[in-house]
């Protein structure tokens, strides 16, 4: 402590130095460094005044609380602005005080305070600048140790992102790398230095480049580059031999920094990239922040994703139930670790089990609730019907039911692509969940919302870890089909777009996420081969195993464009669609749900076929209507009708 007000009593003693001497110097300038007898008594006389404002404006401004080891930008403003105002409080007196005191020793020259408000601002952030780089070296000189020597890097786009790159670089000798210069297709940056690095030539000269300065190395530091853009430099980079990294994403840098941990190889991620999603951050904290919200599914790549997104906006409290103790436990661990400040309670349960749910409900009395927790693998359902139907329906059903008695204030269903015109027992199980929660929205007081979008890049069992795997094992890669197609989304993009479309629903409504143009997956196992230093079909077989039950060679995400509308949000589109009758579909899921306990598997196919024709249209006619046909069929007139009731389950965004 007694070091502390030591350092802190000589920056204040420094501070005044410096202002005594900018005001001194302003007079030997003013008067070439000959101060008549008459100027030295105005000096004497003003000098203690002149220090006191300015040292009091820079007080006023919280100047000398700042760091000077970390003096920024916006800290050098605040000294101007200090600075500025005291000059502007000085002139005004220099202009009324001879009126008022009749005497000639107040008359600062105009010239004087002109210069002295020049020299007490570069005083001031001069002597903090070199306080800083001082410090910077003494760390250089430190982290220097074992580093070895420097290893030289290109540095693949020279915008902001870029040049923070390099900034961190240059002050970690201890990374063992050096930036000898950067690359950009900008032709007015080709040929300067920026933050002393040159910009060398441009991307397509990256060959050439790296040959002659002998680099191996490159790093890609544009932080917003689509995944077309990203895809052709990093082809460049390897037609030129070099090892290549990337930065992360603008949304992770953060506070004028880049954390050099995070930078890593370049990933399928990036290669799909998308401009970031911007979200309507008040709309969606004003329905978040201080509420509690419970979120099912929670340990699912989905669920977990959503807990970290919603913690950003300080909830009250956030309820995690999940069935996997471990994931529960994994991401508890997780957030609380993180966000220290949100209370989080960790309830193990399954949405299937209503007695248990009954109770979390009671005790959490949750205002909002995301429902995330579903059976999801296309293939292991078609094999298991009844437990889809156990937990995309009745679980929903259960928690749906829950809300509305317990008065909650949204609930928001996670549903998929895979319900639209559906193929699989997957698809038609979450389109029966969707069904069913529109039909409850007209007679509830609860706002139900369901947000259906495509694949997520990495979640657990999706298409990316797999192909990872089989090629850590040296291949074959296995695609179903050459031309098989799939939309994909990132899981912070698919999560952070989840909570926008549940701020903005009123009820009823079904949104759709924009996911962009859909991949080839052929294409994609190619791009995860070529990423990990392989070559597609020499080094790792690519072999076609053909279309698996229940799966289209493109899913859909809508049809029929008369039907959804654009929103506020570019990202998010809704559709309007007609809810079916609530008896009808309340009869028809309670049936479709004892069938499934009961674990007759034909029966419970016929029976999602009821529900949700444009299911039972894709299967083979079966002899005998199955108790959910009897409660859920209503009279067919014609083809049209039958048409119109297809179409009612899905819709087209714009472009």
């Amino acid at each position: 402590m007694a070091r502390f007000f030591q350092r802190r009593g000589f920056q204040i003693a420094l501070d005044f130095l410096v202002l005594s001497l900018a005001f001194w110097l302003a007079f030997l300038f003013r008067f070439e460094f000959r101060i008549p007898r008459s100027a030295l008594d105005i000096l004497f006389v003003n000098w203690p005044i002149v220090i006191a404002l300015q040292y009091a404006a820079l007080t006023a401004f919280r100047v000398p609380r700042m760091s000077w080891r970390y003096m920024t930008m916006r800290d050098a403003i605040n000294m101007w602005l200090a600075i500025a105002i005291s000059g502007l409080l000085l002139f005004s007196i220099r202009l009324i005080a001879p009126e008022v005191t009749k005497t000639p020793v107040v008359v600062v020259p105009i010239g004087v305070l002109a210069m002295d408000y020049v020299l007490a601002f570069v005083g001031i952030v001069g002597e903090r600048a070199l306080w800083r780089l001082r410090g910077e070296r003494v760390d250089r000189k430190k982290r220097v140790v074992e580093a070895g020597d420097h290893e030289g890097v290109l540095l693949i786009g020279a915008g902001e992102a870029g040049v923070m790159v390099a900034r961190e670089i240059l002050k970690r000798p201890d990374l063992g790398l050096k930036p000898i210069g950067f690359l950009d297709d900008n032709p007015l940056k080709v040929g300067s230095s920026i933050g002393g690095v040159p910009v060398l030539g441009r991307t397509s000269d990256v060959g050439q480049i790296a040959a002659r300065k002998r680099i191996d190395r490159a790093l890609i530091t544009i932080a917003n580059a689509s995944g077309q853009e990203i895809r052709r430099i990093l082809e460049l980079c390897r037609d030129a031999g070099l090892k290549t990294k990337i930065i992360p994403g603008i949304y992770e840098i953060v506070g004028d920094k880049v954390n050099l941990s995070r930078i890593r190889e370049v990933a399928i991620e990036d290669l799909l990239r998308r401009e970031p999603v911007q979200l309507d951050e008040e709309r969606v904290g004003a329905t978040i922040r201080s509420r509690i919200v419970l979120v099912t599914g929670a340990g699912g790549s989905i669920g977990s994703e959503l807990c970290r997104q919603i913690c950003r906006f300080g909830p009250e409290r956030l309820v995690l139930v999940e069935r996997y103790e471990n994931a529960l436990f994994e991401i508890h661990r997780e957030l609380a670790a993180e966000f220290p400040h949100v209370p989080i309670d960790p309830r193990v349960g399954d949405v299937c089990d209503a007695g248990r749910m009954a109770q979390l409900f009671e005790t959490s009395r949750p205002e909002l609730v995301f429902h995330a927790a579903a059976h999801k693998h296309v293939p292991m359902m078609e094999w298991n019907p009844g437990e889809a139907v156990k937990n995309n329906v009745g679980g929903t059903r259960t928690i749906a039911e829950l809300a509305d008695r317990f008065g909650v204030e949204r609930f928001v269903l996670v549903s998929t692509d895979k319900a639209v015109n559906p193929s699989s027992v997957m698809g038609a199980t979450k389109r029966v969940a969707e069904i069913y929660l529109q039909a409850l929205s007209q007679r509830s007081a609860t706002r139900f919302v369901t947000v259906r979008f495509g694949n997520v890049l990495g979640s657990a069992g999706s298409v990316v870890p797999i192909f990872k795997e089989q090629i850590a094992r040296g291949g074959p890669v296995t695609v179903t089909h050459p031309d098989m197609y799939r939309y994909f989304m990132t899981i912070p993009e698919a999560s952070q777009l989840v909570l926008q479309a549940g701020a903005m629903g009123q009820g009823g409504e079904i949104y759709i996420l924009d996911m962009g143009e859909p991949v080839r997956i052929v294409d994609l196992a190619r791009d995860l081969i070529t990423l990990s230093g392989l070559r597609p079909n020499d080094d790792i077989e690519i072999r076609f195993s053909g279309v698996r039950p229940g799966e289209k060679l493109v899913e859909e995400l809508a049809t029929d464009a008369e039907h959804a509308d654009k929103t506020k949000h570019p990202k998010v589109f809704i559709g309007r669609i007609k809810p079916h009758e609530w008896e009808r579909v309340s009869t028809g899921v309670a049936a479709l749900c004892e069938l499934a306990r009961e674990g007759d598997a034909e029966h419970v196919r016929a029976s999602l076929g009821d529900i949700v024709p444009e299911y039972g249209d894709a299967r083979p006619p079966r002899k005998q209507p199955s108790e959910a046909v009897r409660a859920t069929e209503a009279p067919r007139e014609d083809k049209d009708t039958r048409e119109t009731g297809r179409a009612s389950g899905s819709f087209t965004a714009p472009n």
